[in-house]
């Protein structure tokens, strides 16, 4: 009777356990596919229907969705308040001990989400274009200036190491033409110039795109403006390249093409195994069964009340942890014609090699927090058992019968903690796969950024322009510019 209730509750339970393992992007699949189709407002109302992106621990994501939503619909004013939304959510919401507890004894998706690094600036690329493109200069200089901010808290997490992401060369990019675009050729400079140092520091690529010459170009023509001659020369023998004198009376247009989607947040299991040296000695065996060590420290765990007594049992770990699920893995330049001339765009953001690459960064970090999670639910399971175990004994307890023999006496006994050990088991088993059930990798992440951002500077006549931009299997798309001598700027997405 005791097995077949067992059974049943394994069945029961599993159920619980397959509706759980349910990824984010399961859950918003809608609204992602809808946005494929370009279908912006029914993916709009499937979000407003959604209750799971609107819970708090979540609240970041519908910010970010609707941000994008409307900017694909070019309703800029709409599109600023949800990402305004999400800045102040950014800036005001911090993780604290409580938010850590829970993601640790639970899941990672229990926490509020604040987001991957690259998201931050992903989001001051867009305010900034949406607020030129509702023609306020003035907010769009503000956004220049928060990329500085973003700049300096990324700087700060990773103390400008090198091989880690502690800038962002594209947001930086972006914040020069933001102030060309206001007429602040020093700071533009300023900030072309970072944008190129940290190509420079990198060997000339830096997650996955090469220094555009076109930032060459920018970073030189702001030098020579400002009088900066000795920087010309400078940036000129680095480049083994000249300043191209251009003299364009219809001004400017920057134009940004973005391909394919962002890659999806997947969940990937592991084994950690405890080795000889004590409990901060764990090994890693990754799919091909080769073993790493895991620089785990419990005194990073202080909510843990753990010693190498209470891990003498505990071997083995069953760990999930995210990975990334490339989309949109070839790029390609988009060729530009206008005014009888041909223009090739340059690859400015890699956003696929960004994500995977930043999670490569952490990923010691996310097997140490999921080895965490693991000792805390086995340490409980025993704790369960015993206790459930220790319940049955205290409910059973009767008064001694004087009329039954030592023997029989016994005989009950044994039948009664029998009892109670299978007791203790079953509900040993129920809290194990309900932990099981429970632990799950952070999967979330704002999956419809582009995979890549192409971009290209090419200079107008007064007037009209027809641009016509030619893309994979020669589809072309025709646009047009009225030159008024000014820098201008407009985004394209290209899904395909």
């Amino acid at each position: 009777m005791y097995y077949l209730k067992r059974t049943w509750i394994m069945i029961l339970l599993m159920s619980v356990l397959f509706c759980s393992c349910v990824s984010y992007n399961a859950r918003m699949n809608t609204y992602y596919n809808q946005l494929e189709q370009k279908q912006y407002s029914k993916a709009l109302r499937t979000l407003d229907k959604t209750k799971f992106i609107q819970k708090d621990r979540n609240k970041l994501l519908f910010y970010f969705e609707k941000g994008k939503t409307y900017h694909l619909m070019q309703e800029y004013d709409s599109s600023n308040v949800y990402f305004n939304l999400a800045d102040n959510f950014i800036d005001t919401r911090k993780k604290n001990i409580g938010d850590v507890i829970k993601a640790n004894l639970i899941n990672p998706m229990m926490q509020i989400y604040l987001g991957e690094d690259m998201e931050r600036f992903m989001m001051h690329y867009y305010k900034g274009l949406n607020y030129l493109y509702i023609h306020q200069p003035s907010e769009a200089l503000v956004e220049a200036r928060r990329i500085t901010l973003a700049e300096n808290i990324q700087s700060d997490k990773f103390k400008n190491k090198n091989n880690r992401y502690s800038k962002d060369a594209f947001a930086l990019n972006v914040q020069g033409m933001l102030y060309e675009a206001n007429g602040d050729i020093n700071n533009a400079f300023i900030a072309y110039r970072n944008a190129v140092d940290v190509y420079l520091n990198a060997k000339g690529e830096y997650y996955g795109v090469q220094l555009p010459k076109q930032l060459q170009q920018d970073v030189l023509r702001t030098a020579n403006q400002m009088g900066f001659y000795d920087q010309q020369q400078y940036y000129e023998n680095i480049f083994k390249t000249t300043l191209q004198q251009e003299n364009s009376e219809g001004g400017y247009l920057i134009l940004f093409l973005e391909q394919g989607a962002a890659p999806i947040k997947s969940e990937k299991s592991f084994y950690i195994t405890k080795g000889i040296g004590g409990i901060n000695s764990f090994y890693f065996y990754d799919e091909n069964g080769y073993q790493t060590n895991v620089p785990f420290d419990f005194a990073d765990y202080t909510y843990i009340n753990m010693n190498d007594a209470n891990l003498a049992k505990l071997r083995t770990f069953h760990v999930a942890i995210p990975y990334y699920q490339i989309r949109y893995s070839n790029t390609y330049n988009f060729t530009i014609a206008t005014n009888n001339i041909t223009y090739s765009t340059e690859l400015a953001q890699n956003i696929n090699s960004l994500a995977v690459n930043i999670l490569k960064e952490r990923m010691f970090t996310e097997i140490a927090n999921a080895l965490a999670r693991q000792i805390v639910k086995k340490l409980a399971e025993k704790a369960v058992e015993a206790s459930a175990e220790e319940i049955y004994k205290s409910s059973t307890k009767n008064k001694t019968d004087s009329t039954k023999t030592e023997q029989e006496k016994k005989k009950e006994e044994d039948k009664k903690n029998e009892k109670a050990k299978n007791v203790g088991e079953l509900t040993g088993l129920i809290a194990n796969i309900i932990n099981t059930a429970t632990e799950k990798a952070d999967t979330r992440n704002w999956q419809s950024l582009p995979a890549f951002i192409h971009y290209v500077r090419i200079p107008l006549k007064a007037g009209e322009n027809t641009i016509t931009i030619s893309g994979k299997n020669n589809a072309t798309t025709t646009i047009t510019i009225q030159g008024n001598g000014k820098l201008q700027f407009l985004d394209k997405s290209f899904l395909k």
